[in-house]
């Protein structure tokens, strides 16, 4: 009798479970969770009504609300296997191929993205997105094989299984700094019905004097609430905490707000609300301006240009408030996401967006000050800044030219990371070897001197190789960017030699490297060939090239007094030889002096004639004996215009130029 009764009762309470679920509605509860933001709790709701619907029309709608939700949760592997069901479906908006093809973009996929875009444009033509698509899909392309100089690192110290976003310098130094993690250990114990995961909370760590950072751990229970918190800033003294807060509804919309502590002891005080705007809308992501009066931030509230957008608000410091927030308009705002942003020291606009064009996801841009809280022509950073991933909460490090970002991209450890970025210095340096022009062995104590045009001098001495270096040494630096170089090299009884060099248009480090042959100042000197009319001291007018050659060695060396010697063959008498070969040493000696302004007393004209043939490097010499032993024409004739020839020697290397004062007494 009494086990009768236990089955009649589980009878009824099969059929009372039958009946609820009969008239439980799957479709509607998820729309009420998708219009709350809940995207996780959605999904499984979704996937729930799918089974219970039998309208093909009904279903290809929830596949499409499956794929929103895997989107807006930042799935985008799971968000285009369900967008291309809808699709398949025949769902009937176009907009489903839009989202598959930024997904595609979003996962470097860019020649797949590029198809879809194309599919997109003749499903939509009236729509621009299709070519902005195609175009930021190429753009993306040839960034990745054009990167620029700056360099991208993950920080493993700081990064979990789970998303850690966000940073922020938290001391002047830049020795710790604040972030948002949902990793294992959070205020509160519930999870998240928009992600799935835990609750964000804002965490902190120090970097000792190796550079290591410490393990994270847990702001203060005042920040850190059952909530969720994160994507915070600090004011200029590092006084006053603004962060982002997301309350927890069981039903209904969940908003986020901004909320601000100020500094007690080494913890924070008791936070309160920052009013922008009702609670059912979101807004976070604070950013201060350097002189704190300025509050930038991040809401999908009404009077914006679509998702969420960017907006200011200024403080009243007499009236102890925050003014009205005002959109910052169509220059940065798109009817996409404009999110995170961060304001430099220098004034710069940094932000993320996935409405203006770039290489998928959330790409980070910079807009520079047009005035009093405007900006405009927002520039993409590029890659390695950008991926195809989602890239934001860029922070910079004092006014250096490193900082840390965050990026969902591969090389991390899972979900969102912190990475580090900087842009390596360029470095230069000027290194060479100084040898005998004669012998080519290295010259040990040449000194080289260098003169910048940016003001800059120094002097280096040659080793016992030869071997000069001007490098960075600690805190000196030789050899700087966009500047022009003048060398002088100087050695006892050589002849000077000079040089140039610049690193004017070189945007990358690069070792410059040079090489010197000194003239001795010993014996004769030769110089380029010197032509005359024919039995004539009269220069022709391409010896006088040759000239130019011997001018600019006298003006390197303005301590030096020359013998200028011209030289004949052996045909012909020997005084008339050396009568021509004296007018023709007079002749070159006249254009030094009378037109390029050689002083009289540094320059002298012999006339060598036939006495002084020329000795062969291998020690032949170009007599009369040995040129007539030669067998033909031709090898005479190459031996007497050898022998034709004008050579100086140095006889003094101490000359001293008269002052007009000197040469009046």
């Amino acid at each position: 009798m009494k086990t009768n009764k236990i089955l009649s009762l589980l009878a009824l309470i099969f059929i009372v479970s039958l009946s609820a679920n009969a008239q439980k509605n799957y479709k509607l509860d998820a729309d009420v969770a998708f219009s709350g933001y809940k995207y996780y709790q959605a999904i499984d709701l979704y996937k729930k009504a799918y089974t219970k619907e039998n309208s093909k029309e009904v279903k290809s709608e929830i596949l499409f609300k499956i794929a929103e939700c895997y989107r807006l949760k930042e799935d985008g592997t799971q968000a285009a296997v369900w967008y291309s069901k809808a699709i398949t479906a025949k769902y009937d908006d176009p907009i489903a191929i839009l989202h598959l093809a930024n997904i595609y973009k979003s996962q470097g996929k860019y020649e797949e993205a590029i198809v879809e875009y194309n599919k997109y444009k003749a499903a939509n033509p009236s729509d621009k997105k299709a070519d902005e698509g195609i175009k930021s899909a190429t753009d993306a392309k040839d960034w990745k094989e054009n990167p620029t100089k700056v360099v991208v690192n993950p920080l493993p110290l700081l990064n979990s299984e789970d998303y850690d976003f966000s940073p922020i310098f938290s001391d002047k130094k830049g020795n710790e700094i604040y972030f948002t993690s949902t990793r294992q250990g959070s205020t509160g114990t519930a999870v998240s019905d928009v992600t799935g995961m835990n609750f964000d909370d804002l965490y902190f760590s120090k970097r000792d004097n190796k550079g290591k950072w410490s393990t994270p751990a847990l702001l203060n229970a005042t920040v850190n609430s059952p909530a969720s918190e994160g994507s915070a800033c600090l004011n200029s003294k590092k006084t006053t905490i603004y962060f982002t807060r997301c309350g927890v509804q069981a039903k209904g919309v969940m908003g986020c707000s901004i909320f601000t502590a100020n500094k007690s002891g080494q913890n924070w005080g008791e936070p309160e609300l920052i009013p922008v705007t009702n609670d059912t809308f979101t807004v976070g992501h604070p950013a201060i301006s350097q002189d704190d009066k300025t509050l930038v931030f991040s809401s999908n509230m009404p009077g914006g240009q679509g998702g969420k957008d960017l907006w200011y608000m200024t403080y009243d410091a007499k009236a102890k408030k925050w003014s009205e927030a005002i959109n910052l308009g169509t220059e940065i705002n798109t009817s996409g996401d404009e999110m995170f942003p961060f304001i430099r020291d220098n004034g710069d606009l940094y932000f993320s967006s996935n409405g203006l064009p770039g290489m998928g996801g959330l790409d980070i841009f910079m807009a520079k000050s047009k005035g009093i809280n405007q900006w405009g022509n927002p520039q993409n950073l590029k890659y390695p800044m950008n991926s195809e991933a989602n890239d934001f909460g860029i922070v910079f490090e004092d006014e250096k030219n490193r900082g840390m970002f965050t990026t969902s991209r591969t090389g991390g450890k899972g979900g969102d990371d912190i990475w580090e970025f900087y842009t390596p210095e360029i470095i230069f340096a000027l290194e060479g070897v100084v040898r005998d022009i004669e012998t080519q062995k290295p010259i040990a104590g040449a000194k080289i001197k260098l003169i910048g045009t940016d003001g800059l001098s120094a002097e280096v001495l040659t080793d016992d190789n030869g071997a000069f270096a001007f490098k960075e040494n600690g805190s000196n630096r030789y050899i700087n960017p966009n500047t022009s170089y003048s060398l002088v090299v100087e050695k006892e009884k050589y002849l000077s030699a000079k040089g140039k060099e610049t690193t004017v248009g070189h945007e990358s480090s690069k070792n410059f490297f040079h090489e010197y042959e000194l003239q001795p100042m010993q014996g004769p000197i030769k110089l380029p060939q010197i032509l005359y009319a024919y039995n004539k001291a009269d220069l022709l007018p391409e010896s006088k090239d040759s000239l130019n050659y011997l001018y600019n060695i006298m003006i390197d060396n303005p301590n030096i007094v020359i013998q200028l010697r011209s030289h004949t063959d052996f045909r012909g008498k020997d005084a008339y030889n050396e009568k021509l070969s004296q007018r023709r040493a007079q002749s070159c000696v006249d254009y030094l002096v009378n037109e390029k302004g050689i002083p009289a007393d540094r320059i002298v004209a012999k006339g060598m004639g036939e006495m002084e043939p020329l000795k062969m490097p291998d020690g032949t010499l170009l007599d009369e004996k040995y040129i007539n032993s030669l067998k033909s024409e031709e090898e005479k004739e190459a031996a007497h215009q050898k022998n034709r020839r004008t050579d100086f020697k140095v006889l003094r290397d101490d000359y001293v130029a008269k002052t007009p004062e000197s040469s009046t007494n």
